[in-house]
């Protein structure tokens, strides 16, 4: 007699699945432990990260990493990349295999191709996971000394700040992403320039004086380097070197401003329920 058994089709042992995983910002000492074994279990692995020496770090812990980074040409669409990285991971979760697509940083954040590769993958009834890694966001934190609750903190990327009617709040943080490409549309500049900024400048004189310093933000990505950090006045951003990597923060500029109305009613409800009263 035979040992009964359950019967395992084609589809469920060579079912492909998806997980992007970021990578840290630093080499090395970033790197979750689930992050790394998404990376060692994988069939194949696809790398987007910060620089070459990450990569080869990288190959150390798996045999097939492919790099995306060759698919960047110069003058060519960024989105037109991305969209290729999707296409090229999407063909190895189709033809069964385990992927797994590491980026610098948070893979999140500042990413499109892992929202949206998770997103056909899911939609294709594939299995798709997202492990968070430390963000360029996190780094600016603890190299700048901002707690984002004391006053608040908003993030634009500088592009869209110009491209669409935004509210800022001076009484908070502002910190604008990618500032090295304002007011690029096409996606295939690696930089604006001058100009552009200065347009950048206009739009920030609004809600900040001209005098107002700014800080300049680069987090380090190996573990040799230091953060660098400059200070200028905004009037000056659009005459410094900038590259695509550097972040600018806006410290707050003016006082938080007491909502007396709110306070009143807050004030009554303590009242009315026997608690202390705001101050």
């Amino acid at each position: 007699m035979n040992t009964p058994h359950l019967a395992t089709s084609k589809n469920d042992t060579c079912r492909g699945s998806l997980a992007c995983v970021g990578m840290g910002m630093t080499l090395g000492s970033h790197l979750t432990p689930l992050a790394r074994s998404h990376i060692e279990q994988a069939d194949v692995v696809f790398a987007a990260l910060s620089n070459g020496v990450v990569e080869m770090w990288l190959e150390r812990m798996h045999p097939d990493v492919r790099s995306l980074q060759p698919y960047y040409k110069p003058g060519k669409s960024r989105m037109k990349t991305y969209r290729e990285w999707v296409q090229v991971m999407m063909t190895e979760v189709r033809a069964g295999k385990r992927v797994c697509g590491v980026f610098y940083g948070h893979p999140g954040i500042f990413a499109w191709s892992p929202h949206k590769v998770i997103e056909v993958a899911r939609a294709e009834g594939f299995e798709a996971h997202m492990e968070p890694g430390i963000s360029a966001e996190d780094c600016l934190y603890a190299d700048l000394g901002i707690d984002p609750g004391r006053f608040g903190c908003q993030h634009f990327e500088a592009s869209q700040l110009l491209f669409y009617e935004r509210r800022i709040d001076p009484a908070g943080y502002l910190v604008l992403w990618q500032v090295a490409l304002t007011g690029d549309w096409s996606l295939g500049r690696l930089e604006t320039g001058p100009a552009y900024r200065q347009v950048l400048v206009e739009l920030l004189n609004r809600d900040y004086p001209l005098d107002h310093e700014l800080i300049i933000y680069r987090g380090a990505t190996l573990p040799i380097e230091k953060p660098c950090v400059r200070r200028i006045a905004l009037r000056d951003l659009p005459h410094v070197p900038l590259t695509a990597e550097e972040t600018v923060v806006l410290p707050p500029a003016t006082p938080l401003k007491p909502n007396s109305v709110i306070r009143d009613r807050l004030n009554a409800l303590d009242k009315l329920y026997g608690t202390s009263t705001l101050a």
